[in-house]
């Protein structure tokens, strides 16, 4: 993940806005499957979304809006690993950005796997897999029911990179996701997962058992092209039907209108906020 999204940890190597929608489908019914009530019909985004460390305030928002280039922004909800304060992000702030037209993209950042290199504070383990991935699902839930986020939501859960090539890791992480993607979809919200496309988002698109995973994958692979078919690197049969954001390029420091915000940018075409 970019490095100006995490604080004190160092980076790892590893279409036109077309507008809104609201769909329901074979993809979405998958994504559904163990809530326990009713679900509310999912909104969609397709077009470009940025997303920055610390929420811009709302001036920043106001002008960036101005110029539309963007119609979707990403925030960091919680999480114990989440890098930088939040000072703008209330729930007056996620209402007025929604009437504003911006389209919210809910980010939480987990516990991270046992094998990876990293300062995080909060880390599972084989053996607490499933209970710290129900925990922190139950925490996002929180976390975006304050901000006036509703369930029918997505929440994408950011997995870092890690050695996915070690066994005993990855199976620690897929239980992990598994049990924080089961929690989500038991309380009525969506579930996605950020990673890098050489890593976590990897071990997502191409684990055999495909049992509870996230029915959204935002994959990371800077290679400069706004797309979310294109350069897709793995069965294009997975996460159709508005399940699917890239992020191309990170750490772009943008000015428009008066505001410089550092962000990374994102082709989209997937479930964003219902706010309420």
């Amino acid at each position: 993940m970019p490095k100006h999204r995490l604080s004190k940890k160092g980076r790892y190597i590893a279409m036109s806005m077309t507008g809104v929608a609201v769909v329901a489908g074979a993809g979405i019914a998958a994504q559904t499957a163990t809530a326990t009530t009713a679900w509310p019909a999912q909104r969609t985004y397709t077009g470009r979304a940025f997303d920055a460390c610390t929420a811009p305030s709302l001036p920043a928002m106001q002008a960036w809006k101005k110029d539309a280039y963007y119609g979707g922004a990403a925030v960091y909800i919680g999480g114990k690993n989440r890098g930088c304060a939040q000072p703008s992000l209330t729930k007056p702030w996620v209402k007025s950005v929604d009437t504003l037209g911006w389209r919210i993209i809910p980010l939480y950042v987990g516990a991270q796997p046992p094998c990876q290199t990293s300062g995080n504070k909060e880390r599972f383990t084989a053996a607490t897999a499933a209970s710290v991935g129900a925990g922190n699902a139950n925490d996002a839930i929180a976390q975006a029911s304050a901000l006036g986020i509703k369930a029918g939501s997505p929440i994408y859960l950011n997995m870092e990179p890690y050695d996915i090539a070690d066994k005993a890791c990855n199976d620690a992480t897929l239980a992990y996701v598994r049990s924080f993607t089961k929690t989500l979809r038991a309380k009525t919200y969506r579930a996605g997962l950020y990673g890098f496309s050489s890593s976590s988002a990897k071990a997502i698109a191409t684990t055999k058992d495909r049992t509870d995973l996230p029915g959204n994958l935002w994959y990371a692979l800077w290679n400069g092209q706004e797309t979310t078919t294109n350069d897709w690197p793995w069965d294009p049969k997975l996460y159709t039907n508005h399940s699917r954001g890239h992020q191309y390029k990170a750490n772009s420091k943008e000015t428009r209108n008066g505001y410089t915000i550092n962000v990374d940018r994102n082709a989209w075409d997937a479930p964003v906020a219902i706010i309420g």
